[in-house]
Parts: C-alpha cells; structure tokens; sequence
C-alpha cells in the first residue's frame, strides 16, 4: 500500500490518473524497489521506439567492458561506409563514443527518423566529428551494427541473455525485436523491439542500483556513471551515452528544464519512458501503445508525472510548476 512505503494515497491516485487522462496505456511508480503503483497491463508488451537507444548503450557498456569494443575508435578504423553518397574522409573519424553521444557529424540518409527528425537534419558536411549535438537516427542505427560486427550476436539475442534473464524479465524474448532496412538510403538498420512496463521497469531499476541485480554486476558501474553523464546541452537537459539527463553537460539550466533534480531516463516516440531519479531512488516507468489508443505523451506530460509522484512521496519542495505545454524539441524515434 502506498502509505506503507510513505506516499499520500490521494497522491498517488492523482498521479495515475494524470497518466490514464494523457494516453497511457500502462505503468509502474516504484520506490526502493517495491512497486508502489501500477496501471494498464504491465505485461503487455508494445513497441518501445526510441527508448531502445538506452538498452543499446547498456550492451556497449557490457562489450566496452570485456575489450570487444573500443569507444575511441574511428569508423575509418572499424571499416564502416555507407551506400552512396559516401563517408567522406573527415566522417570516418567520427569515434564509437561521438556515435553514442550523438556528436558523429555524420548526416547520412538514414532510416527510422519522424518527420521532425529529418526537418531539424543539419545539412551534410556542416559539423566536423566531435563538435556538434544533433539526435541522429545515423549514429544509434550505425552503433549496432558496431555492436553486433564486434561480439557476434544479434541486438534482440544480446537482450535476452545479457540483460533480460540476469535481471528477471518476465515478458520479453528475442522474437520481440525485428530491423527496419533503409534499402538504398543505408547499410544500417534501425532494431525497435516490444516490451512490457514490467520489464522496462526492471531494467530503469537496474540502472537505478548502478548496473548490480542482487549479487550479480550485469552492466558495469562506471559504464552506468559515464553513459548517464550529460556531454551535451539540449533545451530539456543533456545527452549522455544514449541517455537524456535533467542536467546539462555546462552552464546554466535552460527555460524549458522541469525536473531539477538529477534524473535521467530513456526516452521513446509517442510516450515510452522510463526514467530514474536517484536521490529519491525512485523509478517511474510509461507506456503508450499506439494500438489502444490515438494519444500521445510528450516530455512535458513525462515531467508532469515524475512531479506528481515526486509530490505523493513529499518530496516536491523543489519541484517545478508543472508544464502543460505539448511541444518537445525531439520527437524521438
């Protein structure tokens, strides 16, 4: 009962019913990893989208680890091109660890992108590697074909035994995934996959206890460290490794920061988040599938959700007036 772990009930309940109101179709609030609130059907599983990206950088940081994967190497080096137009030379020496923090300046046709993805495209050539953020569907798509080249195995397999099984998933299996080809655009496909809000929970919870499930250390620490470290400003935060942050990587807050407190999360198209505030220990995971309903929740109705159950637990005394506004600089994909 939430008033066992110390929430307000009426609190809780305002906080999922904000939820229900915006779109989602399932889940979870859980604090010191007891499950304080669940809505929808938290074993349905449905399409993640862009909050795929943070699994992705788990399994680097778990290849990283075991010297499969060097983040300080070029794509020249790793013989990575693309389909006509080309890699320039200058392209080629964008690094693995540029891909992962968005900044490769690599601004190939791709595959998988919204339609506000490719109007915000910088235009070929226009940022060297390494100077320049921008969430391109380029990099993450080309970052697991760098992954499956250099281990082996196939993304939705790597799921399942590497992170799926050690943490206790109870829903997802490898035939949940499948990739989305670019034809002649790109090499490199795009690999969305379903999965529940139970599932995802676990794994935010995972992240939460810095990569360690009981007595097992499953992704490294430090890799949950650096990959949730912000290396770029964006008008919500920052950008780690595939992570978005409340914290920029320098200067100022910007107007649009709503949560300030340290929090990172996963961040997927239509709603799919799963988001982590450490200091509260506290994880708050949603779901829209597009199959049960035309809505969509944006960054801003996210916001509003960790403020609600951040409030239920009495923990809102620096918590901002929430955002009601619909408009997101990124629709991720």
């Amino acid at each position: 009962e939430p008033k066992a772990l110390g929430f307000s009930q009426d609190g809780i309940d305002q906080a999922v019913a904000y939820a229900k109101r915006e779109g989602s179709t399932s889940g979870m609030i859980v604090q010191h990893g007891v499950v304080v609130a669940e809505w929808g059907d938290v074993a349905r599983k449905s399409n993640l989208h862009s909050a795929r990206k943070s699994f992705m950088s788990a399994l680097i940081g778990i290849a990283a680890a075991r010297g499969q994967i060097n983040l300080d190497e070029t794509l020249d080096q790793l013989g990575i091109d693309d389909n006509e137009p080309s890699l320039t030379s200058t392209e080629k020496q964008a690094t693995v660890r540029m891909l992962l923090e968005a900044r490769s300046g690599v601004y190939h046709p791709t595959v998988y992108e919204t339609a506000q993805m490719e109007a915000s495209k910088p235009p070929r050539y226009s940022h060297t590697p390494g100077t320049f953020w921008y969430y391109n569907n380029w990099d993450f798509n080309t970052v697991g074909a760098i992954y499956e080249k250099a281990t082996g195995q196939h993304i939705f397999e790597a799921l399942k035994t590497e992170i799926a099984n050690p943490i206790g998933m109870q829903d997802y299996q490898s035939s949940d995934g499948h990739y989305v080809s670019g034809g002649l655009a790109t090499r490199y496909p795009a690999y969305p996959f379903n999965m529940s809000a139970r599932d995802l929970a676990r794994f935010a919870l995972l992240y939460l206890h810095n990569g360690r499930w009981r007595d097992q250390q499953i992704v490294p620490a430090d890799w949950v460290a650096e990959s949730t470290t912000s290396y770029s400003n964006t008008p919500t935060g920052g950008y780690g490794y595939m992570w978005w942050t409340s914290t920029p990587s320098s200067g100022p807050r910007g107007p649009k920061v709503a949560l300030l407190r340290p929090t990172y999360w996963a961040d997927g198209s239509h709603g799919q988040y799963a988001v982590v505030v450490p200091s509260l220990d506290l994880v708050v995971v949603n779901l829209v599938d597009v199959r049960l309903t035309s809505k969509s929740m944006h960054q801003s109705n996210m916001e509003e959700l960790v403020w609600l159950a951040e409030s239920a637990e009495g923990a809102a005394d620096i918590g901002p007036e929430p955002r009601r506004g619909k408009g997101d600089s990124v629709m991720p994909q």
